[in-house]
């Protein structure tokens, strides 16, 4: 006797769900795979109303937080690459010519006649104060005129090599932007002072500030960030060293001394100031 083997028994619901005749087992996976997507979807569009409410929050002008230090950092112009060492020979002018074109870019936007037609001619020795009135917003935002004629002896208008070329360089000092930083109270106007490092003390000699007393006058605080006051212009500080000891290294400090402001701290020992070396060779 010989036994038939069954025939297969079609699946109706497959036909009448509109999914093609492939068995059970794929039957399943295509509900895997509706889910799956419809899954996506679902997570994208969360994730995109997520982001337009939370974006609807933020203000276009002036960052909701802020990570960085109440205490400034400081850096000086000129420098090479990524070294706080200003070293080269007065006789050899192509040691010292890299750092006068330094200073020449660096300095153009600070040309009186550029600051005259982007900045305003603010009120010294008090703070220009912009703050919004309610809901209205007060963008963008004025700025004060720092005229390269500040820098006097060390603008590079009068001496187009900033002292280099007789072993009297100058060095210009800029405080970092801190968005909301008003370094000074009770009208103390923050100031920068320069010394050499206690084992180059006899070293450093005479130095000169410019504008006088190394000042960053009150009138450019506060900032109010890149977006709100697109022609801010930083002050700066130059120092002239005058009769520096030649042919040996030189380790220099400079800090902002200021009422409100304390320079070096847990987190960052450098805040506040700047270290560089000074080597000015004649042989």
């Amino acid at each position: 006797m010989i036994l038939q083997r069954p025939k297969k028994r079609v699946s109706y619901l497959n036909t009448a769900i509109g999914f093609p005749e492939f068995g059970r087992g794929g039957w399943v996976t295509g509900l895997i795979l509706l889910f799956y997507v419809v899954f996506y979807i679902f997570l994208a569009g969360l994730f995109a109303l997520t982001m337009y409410v939370m974006l609807q929050t933020l203000d276009e002008h002036k960052p909701t937080w802020q990570d960085r230090l109440s205490t400034p950092g400081m850096v000086i112009r000129p420098k090479a690459d990524e070294t706080f060492e200003i070293v080269y020979n007065i006789q050899n002018t192509e040691s010292w010519d890299m750092y006068t074109q330094t200073l020449d870019k660096f300095l153009a936007p600070y040309n009186d006649s550029t600051q005259a037609q982007k900045n305003d001619e603010c009120t010294p020795d008090q703070y220009f104060l912009q703050e919004d009135s309610g809901d209205v917003k007060n963008n963008p935002k004025r700025s004060c005129q720092f005229n390269r004629t500040m820098l006097e002896e060390c603008s590079g208008i009068h001496d187009r090599y900033y002292g280099y070329q007789t072993g009297k360089p100058c060095i210009i000092i800029k405080l970092n932007r801190v968005i909301g930083l008003l370094p000074g109270k009770d009208g103390q106007t923050p100031y920068v002072t320069c010394a050499a490092k206690k084992e180059d003390s006899d070293k450093i000699g005479e130095l000169m500030y410019f504008p006088p007393n190394g000042t960053f006058n009150l009138m450019y605080y506060p900032y109010y960030g890149k977006k709100a006051q697109v022609n801010y212009s930083q002050p700066l500080v130059a120092v002239k060293f005058l009769n520096i000891t030649v042919n040996q290294d030189v380790n220099i400090e400079c800090r902002i001394n200021a009422n409100n402001i304390v320079t070096g701290s847990e987190r960052d020992k450098f805040a506040g100031r700047v270290s560089f070396k000074l080597r000015i060779n004649t042989i």
